[in-house]
């Protein structure tokens, strides 16, 4: 039984490593742990743009209900940027609905799916539960 279990892990672990890798992410000593339903995130990334987007990648995994994150964002400015907002998809949501949430403006919306590229190949295409990075609204 402990067998078939350990198999279980090393198979969902590849799951998830192939999940990353499928939007080419570049991640420097990508390392992660499976805990139950959360996954925790370790390596080094360019940029916090990448960190969130590989965040949201792997939060839309089925099965996958937590990220933890430990990645660490190699080229900081001296300038933080500001920080973006997760934000999981709610039934009868559009992108449109959710930038007048968050902007104030629906027209908005195209701002939300550029930052969830390349997971979002169109922007009608959200479902419920997937998470989505909300980049702020700069003044």
């Amino acid at each position: 039984m402990l067998g078939k279990k350990k198999k279980k892990e090393t198979d969902q672990s590849e799951l998830i490593r192939e999940h990353v890798k499928r939007y080419g992410f570049l991640v420097e000593d990508l390392q992660f742990s499976l805990n139950g339903e959360r996954l925790t995130l370790s390596g080094k990334v360019d940029t916090l743009e990448l960190k969130n987007k590989i965040i949201v990648a792997a939060g839309n995994i089925e099965g996958i209900s937590e990220v933890g994150d430990l990645l660490e964002v190699k080229n900081l400015s001296a300038e933080p940027e500001p920080e973006e907002q997760f934000y999981t998809v709610q039934k009868g949501d559009s992108l449109y609905k959710i930038a007048r949430q968050f902007y104030g403006n629906a027209n908005k919306y195209p701002k939300i799916f550029e930052a969830n590229k390349p997971m979002l190949k169109n922007p009608d295409l959200i479902y419920p539960g997937q998470m989505l990075v909300i980049p702020p609204q700069i003044v």
